[in-house]
């Protein structure tokens, strides 16, 4: 009853914002528009939004649709958000980097980061791309970021929610040890809930093996922003 009643109320929260589409970086001006974040507080609602609205939807979507602030202090966040997505952009040629509203979503694919089947330890191709992303994580300290790990459709759903958040929780690990704060890393499964693909071909299913990230501002990015730093 406590997972329905959250589950109302986030898509109260979240109906109006969802109708706002993503848009790559080349097309954004994020830094001349109304602005979303996801500060520490937001960071709970945007992981309310991932787990239930986002599944079936779009979890790392629903994760930057977290809080809401406007004015002059979301113009700086939304500045500060642009140089980071194209920094990530420039840094993991394949990754699928979209602005969204003040947040960026980033999607690794399987070839990109990946397991063993059947496993949740990461392959070395999968540490040296993770290397890349947690450079620009530390050099953007002001951010909270939503792990969300992805199954294809093989297997029951329970094992596939399991694995997921197994593999979640392992990248969030392999960052930690890389040197980014155990504290601004949230880590979700999502079982086979968010196919990007058929899953009736292995290529689909392929797609669908995959790791996201929404990158949100936390507290101190909003106070800066605030002050105009």
């Amino acid at each position: 009853m406590k997972l329905k009643n959250t589950y109302i109320a986030a898509s109260l929260f979240s109906s109006a914002l969802l109708l706002t589409s993503c848009e790559t970086v080349q097309n954004s001006n994020h830094q001349q528009r109304g602005t979303v974040v996801g500060a520490a507080a937001g960071a709970v609602i945007g992981g309310v939004l991932g787990n239930n609205v986002g599944k079936g939807g779009n979890a790392p979507a629903g994760a930057v649709l977290g809080g809401i602030i406007g004015g002059v202090a979301g113009n700086v966040i939304g500045n500060r958000m642009d140089k980071q997505a194209k920094e990530i952009k420039q840094t993991l040629p394949g990754a699928e980097v979209e602005r969204v509203n003040e947040g960026i979503k980033v999607t690794l694919p399987e070839k990109m980061v990946n397991f063993a089947f059947d496993s949740s330890d990461l392959t070395a191709t999968s540490k040296e791309n993770l290397d890349k992303l947690a450079q620009i994580l530390i050099n953007n300290p002001d951010t909270n970021i939503n792990i969300y790990g992805h199954t294809d459709s093989k297997g029951t759903d329970e094992y596939n929610q399991k694995l997921s958040e197994r593999r979640a929780n392992s990248v969030k690990n392999y960052l930690i040890s890389k040197g980014i704060a155990s504290s601004r890393l949230f880590p979700m499964g999502m079982g086979e809930a968010e196919p990007k693909a058929s899953n009736e071909t292995e290529a689909g299913r392929a797609q669908n093996r995959r790791v996201e990230f929404a990158i949100t501002a936390n507290e101190e990015m909003i106070k800066d922003a605030q002050q105009g730093k």
